[in-house]
């Protein structure tokens, strides 16, 4: 009897044994393949973004077709503001797709526009950059060289550019925003605005398009108003079917219409051009009365930013301008510490506090 225990026992023991070891095996072999899956996994890239511009309906319009061709979501931004997006944006690991529309380069900002491009393609990072403004042809050299796509032309506004360059990826109802953002930004003359035009009835296009406009420029203190314009937008709406956009278009009219008063008060000129602060409204709604109301052929409005101790200048020149003011303003916002640029007629800049004055009696000097 005692050796058959003697033999149980130690049979149970081996079991144990073996049990032990097998069980040691296979905590050891889970070990081994959880640390390096650990270590090598990383963010898959997903996200789409569309940085665009907040003033206006180009760069609304524009960050709709984005968002209704690809998805996504948007930043919109102003001028200032643009270089502080992107170095944000450069930092998510999510992010596999960047689209930057309707934000034109001054020679303050694009170095640093190109470092950040270099860096997001070296971490593999899709970017198309469209934009109508003029630019600096070394720097389409320099984003074709780092494979930015650059969809890029003067002759149209950005929103046109991006419905012609992604139209198989957009519904029909696009063209109509697109028209909307070329009769504002005074383009729906060339020629693929123009076509597009033709589509609609054009007072139906007109009034969509003016609404649409004072209720950007009205509410640039709401971002989330923003981006719920370019999300119905995107959807397909019409301005007059967003809820409310006329009642608040009217109220805007209305401010408008004081503000003819306004400059005819406070409005100063020079030989060649009439220029004014403006304290309660938008400098881009007032910028057109000081051309027309000044009788000169170049209008300059501005108006403080207090959180960034700079001026935000809009410019206008008539159709008998006849220098590029976007070349000349993007040169001397840059001399001055600033940054600008534009189109031929029109154009901003953003100029420190202290050399308005200064930049408004260069700007004079140099229209002839």
């Amino acid at each position: 009897m005692s050796v058959s225990k003697t033999k149980k026992s130690s049979t149970k023991k081996t079991v144990k044994k073996t049990a032990t070891k097998q069980a040691t095996k296979k905590t050891l072999a889970k070990k081994a393949i959880k640390t390096p899956t650990k270590k090598s996994v990383k963010p898959q890239r997903t996200k789409v973004i569309c940085i665009s511009h907040k003033e206006d309906c180009d760069g609304i319009s524009s960050a709709a077709l984005i968002r209704q061709a690809f998805g996504g979501d948007a930043i919109l931004v102003d001028y200032p503001g643009q270089m502080e997006a992107l170095n944000q944006v450069v930092l998510d690991e999510k992010l596999k797709s960047l689209f930057i529309c309707d934000l034109g380069l001054s020679k303050k900002t694009q170095d640093e526009f190109i470092d950040i491009m270099t860096i997001l393609r070296k971490n593999k990072v899709s970017v198309t950059y469209i934009d109508h403004h003029d630019i600096d042809p070394n720097v389409v050299k320099a984003l074709n060289k780092i494979k930015v796509k650059v969809i890029h032309d003067t002759n149209e506004c950005t929103a046109v550019l991006a419905y012609t360059a992604f139209k198989s990826k957009l519904n029909d109802h696009a063209s109509f925003v697109a028209a909307c953002a070329a009769i504002t930004d005074y383009m729906e003359t060339r020629p693929i605005g123009s076509k597009l035009l033709q589509i609609y009835d054009r007072q139906f296009a007109l009034i969509s398009a003016t609404v649409l406009t004072y209720n950007i420029v009205g509410h640039q203190k709401e971002p989330d108003y923003l981006l719920y314009l370019v999300e119905e937008l995107a959807e397909s709406k019409f301005p007059h079917a967003i809820p409310n956009t006329f009642e608040f278009a009217q109220i805007q009219v209305e401010k408008l219409s004081q503000m003819i008063a306004k400059v005819k008060q406070g409005m100063k000129t020079m030989k060649n051009l009439g220029y004014m602060e403006i304290l309660d409204a938008g400098a881009s709604g007032a910028v057109n009365f000081v051309m027309g109301l000044s009788g000169k052929d170049v209008g300059v409005a501005y108006k403080e930013r207090v959180d960034h101790g700079i001026y935000a200048v809009s410019v206008r020149g008539s159709k008998d301008c006849k220098v590029h003011l976007g070349k000349i303003v993007n040169i001397l916002a840059t001399s001055l510490g600033g940054s600008g640029g534009g189109h031929d007629k029109a154009c901003g800049a953003v100029i420190p506090k202290p050399k308005i004055k200064k930049f408004i009696t260069e700007l004079n000097k140099k229209i002839k």
